[in-house]
């Protein structure tokens, strides 16, 4: 398959534009797309088949995906964001990628769109996005969306970094993610961090949100009556 031409467009509320060849084809979230050429064919399906919809299902997406096949060389479509934030493109040869829940936006038609279980009781109870994350792998590209600004960081092997729990938007399958009480108990009562943080061992890439959506309707919710 050719390269994939495409250019993020915007700052708070970011869209995703891609220029198709002649055969080459998305695959997107339900709702996503925000405009297509005529030279774009437009299908619905379930990747996976009913397992697979459940699975998406239970990682925060629709069980329905749409395809976008180019009819004709050049043929282009645009996919906008969800939330205030940021698009992040995600080159699967570089290694297998896993993410927070709700995350996925598009990929080609090379990339795996999986689930990932935590495999620790305490990560998945604590460490801010459950049990079930999005898992992509393949040859292709996928991109994601991330909450407020984006950070991203590379680590060495066994170096650690400690990131409040709804901070990690994504992370590459070798980075080992944990959670770790925080010590004292005033830090714990009175820090404001609550009692776990993330810690994000690597080698790898992470990349941390600045605002998750679970703090910014915290911070709107206090905003809001109490009759509605």
């Amino acid at each position: 398959m050719p390269d994939l031409k495409y250019s993020v467009l915007g700052t708070v509320m970011p869209m995703l534009e891609v220029t198709l060849q002649r055969g080459q084809t998305l695959y997107a979230q339900s709702g996503a797309m925000q405009w297509m050429d005529g030279n774009i064919k437009m299908d619905t399906g379930m990747q996976g088949g009913m397992f697979g919809a459940l699975k998406r299902k239970m990682s925060g997406e629709d069980i329905f995906l749409s395809y976008f096949t180019g009819q004709q060389d050049g043929a282009q479509v645009a996919f906008g964001h969800t939330y205030p934030g940021v698009i992040i493109p995600l080159d699967m040869s570089e290694g297998t990628m896993l993410c927070q829940r709700r995350s996925f936006l598009c990929a080609t038609e090379d990339v795996n769109y999986d689930i990932a279980l935590q495999r620790r009781l305490g990560t998945g109870l604590f460490g801010g996005e459950g049990f079930i994350l999005q898992r992509f792998s393949g040859t292709g590209m996928a991109f994601i969306e991330i909450d407020g600004e984006c950070v991203e960081k590379e680590l060495s092997a066994g170096e650690t970094i400690k990131v409040e729990t709804s901070s990690v938007g994504a992370f590459q399958e070798s980075v080992t993610m944990d959670i770790e009480r925080v010590r004292g108990m005033k830090n714990m009562f009175l820090g404001g961090e609550g009692f776990f943080l993330t810690t994000l061992t690597g080698p790898g890439k992470v990349w941390l949100q600045t605002m998750p959506i679970q703090s910014m309707t915290g911070e709107i919710s206090g905003y809001l009556s109490a009759d509605g």
